[in-house]
């Protein structure tokens, strides 16, 4: 199962496991992941001296002595409201997944996770529109059509989760960017594996967004990971914001929702592909 989005059954050929926000592995992103990508087990890590999967104990025992953070209703902030919903068409309909504003020369770039919005089977959405803040059907930073999306060709040719990534140039709404309107995070890339961050998202089945912050891990050398609870279907593409600058009152974007299980297939564990090189290479694709 895997975290995924929600209500698009037009586009999803199997059907949402409502109890976890799941899906088969049928949809998009079903391919089987990399061995980087695949999490170690207690069995993995005592079965061989130093652990397998890299897992060595010391690493073990830390996994164990995780600390889970605490999911709560995001406020309407600033921050918050560089975090929107995606919709299909227009925000009337079911919002299936959260993506935000990414700092960018042309001031019209989002950033959600690829399985969001390119499916390796039947490709690009081209229907969906970002709603920002959006609170119990109220759009206080309009809605946002996605003109152009880009992600990694490994991730069209085999949903690489290792680049569970996309960047989205949205339309000018008034005459007016979306980055002129609300501000934007910064790209963050290599910045190592424990970094402070709150994740903000919308799952599918709630109209407010939630928000928690903890520390990351190092799932794999390509994967981050967090606890924090709560995160179902709808959530992906939400940002893992760090460096919270208060003059500018933005941060830095060091990961989203997706990656290994398309984000997870527990609502209390998220996952990552890491920001690193490749997703740089993505953003200046994005960008150029």
């Amino acid at each position: 199962m895997t975290r995924r989005r929600e209500g698009v059954a037009a586009w999803v050929l199997a059907p949402v496991l409502a109890a976890a926000g799941c899906t088969t592995s049928a949809g998009p992103g079903g391919g089987a992941p990399t061995v980087t990508s695949a999490p170690a087990t207690a069995a993995s890590a005592s079965a061989a001296p130093g652990g397998g999967h890299g897992w060595t104990r010391q690493r073990f025992k830390g996994a164990v002595g995780r600390r889970t953070g605490v999911t709560r209703t995001a406020k309407p902030t600033v921050l918050n409201g560089l975090v929107g919903a995606l919709f299909t068409r227009n925000a009337d309909g079911d919002h299936f997944c959260t993506a935000s504003v990414i700092d960018s020369a042309g001031l019209n770039l989002i950033v959600t996770a690829a399985h969001c919005v390119w499916d390796p089977k039947l490709g690009r959405r081209s229907d969906l529109v970002f709603v920002p803040g959006y609170r119990d059907g109220d759009t206080p930073s309009g809605v946002w059509p996605l003109l152009a999306v880009t992600v990694d060709d490994a991730w069209k040719d085999h949903a690489d989760p290792d680049v569970d990534v996309a960047f989205a140039v949205v339309q000018a709404q008034n005459g007016q960017q979306v980055q002129q309107v609300l501000g934007a995070n910064r790209l963050g890339v290599n910045r190592g594996y424990r970094l402070p961050v709150r994740v903000t998202g919308y799952p599918g089945s709630s109209e407010v967004p939630i928000t928690c912050s903890n520390t990351t891990s190092e799932q794999s050398p390509t994967q981050l990971r967090i606890d924090c609870p709560d995160y179902t279907g709808g959530t992906s593409g939400s940002p893992w914001v760090t460096d919270f600058d208060p003059a500018t009152r933005t941060g830095t974007a060091v990961g989203v929702i997706g990656g290994y299980q398309e984000g997870g297939n527990s609502p209390d564990t998220s996952y990552s592909s890491y920001f690193g090189d490749r997703v740089q290479a993505l953003y200046d694709r994005a960008t150029g």
